[in-house]
């Protein structure tokens, strides 16, 4: 009998970048690499793809279909594959969806539409996620937006309704800041204490930790897979003497990869690390996001040197 799901969100899910070539189509070979080498660190226990790392929304609807496909070849059968959903219209949401349940998927996470940024109704929240339910047999993860990405963040009210729904069966907190984050994961748990509350700020995942988080899915375990695996396991084993040396090392990658305006930069940043490292050929990212600034590079060197990075490349 295979685990349930919740227990297999537990742990480091990497959501991973998509390598292009310097024409912005989807490199595959070097995709096939990526996702061998995060997929197969020890301790990682799944995969994030079609995510915001992984330039959902610029990707068409066959190219989201051949990651997930890719990546249920590539990854070790138990490693869990979580499939982004991010559209503007709830129909083309529940056709990512069906295409991600296909494709091999074995959950969906359901992006807010970038359009709430702006302002949303609660009923066209759940519309929309009714959509998707209505599509797939799958189960979702909501996302928790951060708190500066204008009015895309749920209140607490539309939360609990969402995760009133069975199906729904956990979120990936991206908050962004500790007090959201505790607040989110208190009112989710006293609701249902099954619900899987993912601390997913790259930028502050010590501190969930000790708040207490099911698992992480993060961006930053696409360029340092084993350092966050074996971050994540420090704090669940309560070494936190371990946790904080590993925290010191991962702390000046998350401020150069996420810290600095503009926003929406992380993935550029991850792609020139990792060309640095030499893991991808070529780290253009889709337009109108530019490439990696020379003094981003510079940053990310300083950082990878602090946690021995470039050494082992």
């Amino acid at each position: 009998m295979s685990a349930p799901i919740t227990d297999r969100l537990r742990g480091i899910h990497a959501a991973t970048i998509v390598p292009l070539t310097p024409d912005f189509r989807m490199d595959e070979a070097a995709l096939a690499a990526h996702l061998t080498t995060v997929s197969h660190t020890p301790g990682i226990r799944g995969l994030l793809v079609n995510g915001h790392a992984g330039e959902n929304f610029v990707l068409d609807a066959e190219e989201k279909r051949r990651v997930i496909a890719i990546a249920r070849r590539i990854a070790p059968p138990d490693c869990l594959i979580c499939a982004g959903v991010n559209a503007e219209s709830s129909l083309e949401a529940a056709r990512e969806a069906a295409a991600a349940e296909a494709a091999g998927a074995d959950i969906l996470l359901v992006f807010p539409p970038n359009s709430w940024a702006l302002g949303h109704d609660a009923d066209c929240v759940a519309i929309h996620h009714d959509h998707v339910l209505g599509a797939t047999g799958l189960p979702l993860l909501l996302y928790g937006a951060p708190v500066g990405a204008g009015a895309m963040a749920y209140s607490a009210w539309t939360l609990e309704r969402l995760a009133a729904e069975p199906r729904i069966v956990g979120i990936k907190d991206g908050s962004w800041e500790v007090a959201a984050y505790e607040a989110n994961r208190r009112r989710l748990l006293a609701l249902r204490p099954d619900f899987a509350v993912l601390g997913s700020g790259d930028e502050h995942l010590l501190t969930s930790y000790i708040i207490g988080s099911h698992g992480s899915q993060v961006s930053l375990a696409a360029l340092a897979p084993a350092l966050l695996a074996q971050f994540y396991d420090a704090a669940t084993e309560g070494d936190w003497d371990r946790a904080r040396t590993l925290h010191e090392a991962i702390y000046p990658l998350s401020v150069a990869i996420y810290r600095d305006a503009p926003g929406g930069r992380a993935t550029a940043r991850i792609k020139a690390a990792l060309r640095r490292l030499g893991q991808i050929p070529c780290d253009a990212v889709r337009p109108p996001q530019p490439s990696a600034t020379s003094s981003e590079r510079a940053a990310l060197d300083r950082a990878m040197e602090a946690a021995g990075m470039l050494e082992r490349a």
